[in-house]
């Protein structure tokens, strides 16, 4: 059977750990892709919103099974059930783990709603480590997989899946088709990853839900050694490489997260779990020996695009196990042109990174920027962000002004809206400009109200002074986003085509809100 996520992770119950393992050995004759089984709990930085109560959710052609598990010693007295766990300690139920399991049933069935029509369901409970249970009206025996069942633990499946079918005879088997459409129901709820940040405080954390063809390059990265994704900006590509590296972190792996940028570095550096080791292309050398690693078992690449030249091939390749040839990677890059901001691209670079074999996974839905954003700039600068994954948004803002004194006082009068108008924090709002901030109209904003505007830099990437609005390159917020972007000094986008590539980074790194002051 296949198990999503594909490896257990730390639960702290052993009898999960052990139901875990039972499971993906049940119907292993049968077609893998009709059967699957998902893990509700604790895997590593993940937030579950609908199925956190349930221990496991097994789905196939004959139907959907929700298994409450407990393990350690079990017992009842006078109607009240107490678990024992192994430290010996005693940990009273609020209610028995057959109404603990009927319950997290009924609001399944209640989430999934027509979807449910299309399958028998039902429940069970595993208590792996007891056995000789007494009978109870409370409960159907086969409704319990003891410690003599989990010994025979498909078998038992069978026999619980043919009591709740018999409860409802006329109901056909599940169709691979429904059970793909459940599959998609459920984990993109069951399952969300932390973004990148930006945030007036040390974090903020927004959860972005997974996309399906997102889900679909998590699994297709498991089952390949070499991955090579690409997706525009706003595409989910860093929040994709910090959840991959979590992953084969956990499998005990000796990650590298390399890039190219000392302001994304510091960023991922700061969410980076542990066994992953963030780096510069420069210094991965240097960075792993202080690590005590010789070379690391795998390697993640963000921000592609700027690492795909011949020299810095040869870099990680003496840095990995196994060389890029041969050892376990992913690179994920933009596929809209870059050039001349940072970094340098080869064609060659990426053909000889392509002719190693990898599997090629795009990413075609925008899960930063709404849809105004995304149109200006397809519209204007021709460039695919993907479709769009997060919805309809506030209008893009765009003011041509003739002179710098001009665009001083329209930026003044911009940030004043921003903040007295829509009710933006000062923190929420990052300036960007391709100037250092000496020469932008940014320097010769008056200052009203006890606003002002502070330079980030790379070990501050977002703004934590307070009442303060962050300065910073375009070039250097490459892989970062904010909430609301004002882009100034720069002409209007699609007039001068030597500046479409600053034009395509500093307009894709908004997440709510763009405005744009052209000179």
């Amino acid at each position: 059977m296949r198990m999503i996520p594909k490896q257990p992770l730390d639960t702290g119950s052993q009898a999960e750990l052990r139901v875990f393992d039972l499971l993906r050995a049940a119907f292993s004759g049968a077609d893998q892709s009709n059967w699957f089984a998902m893990h509700s709990l604790n895997l590593p930085w993940h937030h579950y919103k609908r199925f956190g109560e349930i221990d496991f959710v097994v789905c196939g052609p004959e139907g959907l099974l929700v298994l409450e598990v407990k393990g350690g010693g079990v017992t009842c007295r006078e109607g009240i059930w107490e678990t024992r766990d192994r430290k010996g300690e005693v940990h009273r139920l609020r209610e028995s783990p057959f109404k603990q399991a009927e319950t997290a049933l009924h609001g399944l069935s209640s989430r999934l709603g027509a979807l449910a029509d299309a399958f028998v369901v039902g429940y069970g409970v595993v208590m792996p480590d007891v056995q000789n249970l007494p009978a109870s009206a409370e409960w159907d025996r086969v409704t319990l997989a003891d410690a003599r069942d989990v010994h025979r633990f498909e078998h038992w499946l069978k026999r619980l899946f043919a009591l709740w079918r018999g409860k409802d005879p006329r109901k056909p088997q599940a169709t691979p088709e429904a059970l793909r459409k459940l599959q998609q129901h459920l984990r993109p709820d069951f399952e969300a990853v932390v973004t990148l940040y930006q945030s007036a405080h040390e974090i903020e954390q927004r959860i972005a839900r997974l996309t399906e063809d997102q889900l679909r390059f998590v699994d297709i990265v498991e089952a390949n050694e070499r991955v090579i994704c690409s997706g525009g900006a706003g595409t989910g590509k860093t929040m994709l490489a910090q959840e991959l590296a979590k992953r084969w972190s956990a499998e005990g792996l000796r990650v590298a997260l390399a890039c190219h940028s000392p302001w994304l570095k510091a960023c991922l550096a700061r969410s980076a779990a542990p066994g992953v080791t963030v780096t510069l292309l420069d210094s991965i050398r240097v960075t792993a020996q202080r690590a005590g690693i010789e070379k690391f078992d795998a390697l993640i690449v963000d921000e592609g695009q700027d690492l795909l030249n011949m020299d810095a091939l040869a870099r990680l390749d003496v840095a990995l196990s196994s060389g890029l040839e041969g050892g376990r990677w992913c690179f994920f890059h933009d596929r809209n042109n870059q050039s001349g901001l940072c970094g340098e691209y080869s064609p060659d670079a990426y053909h000889y990174l392509d002719s190693l074999g990898p599997a090629r996974i795009p990413l075609t839905t925008n899960c930063r920027n709404p849809l105004p954003i995304l149109r200006r700039i397809n519209d204007t600068l021709k460039a695919d962000l993907g479709n769009a994954g997060v919805g309809d948004g506030p209008a893009v803002r765009e003011l041509k002004v003739s002179f710098p004194e001009d665009a001083a006082q329209s930026l003044q009068a911009e940030l004043g809206r921003l903040i007295d108008r829509d009710g933006f924090q000062p923190s929420d709002i990052v300036i960007l400009s391709p100037r250092e901030f000496r020469d932008s109209c940014a320097a010769r904003l008056p200052g009203v109200g006890g606003l002002r505007v502070v330079e980030l830099d790379e070990y501050s990437p977002s703004c934590v002074v307070s009442n303060a609005i962050g300065y910073a390159q375009i070039s250097n917020f490459k892989g970062l986003e904010s909430q609301v972007v004002v882009l100034v000094d720069l002409p209007l986008p699609g007039t001068d085509t030597s500046m479409r590539e600053v034009h395509y980074v500093g307009m894709s790194r908004a997440r709510s809100l763009l405005s744009m002051i052209c000179t």
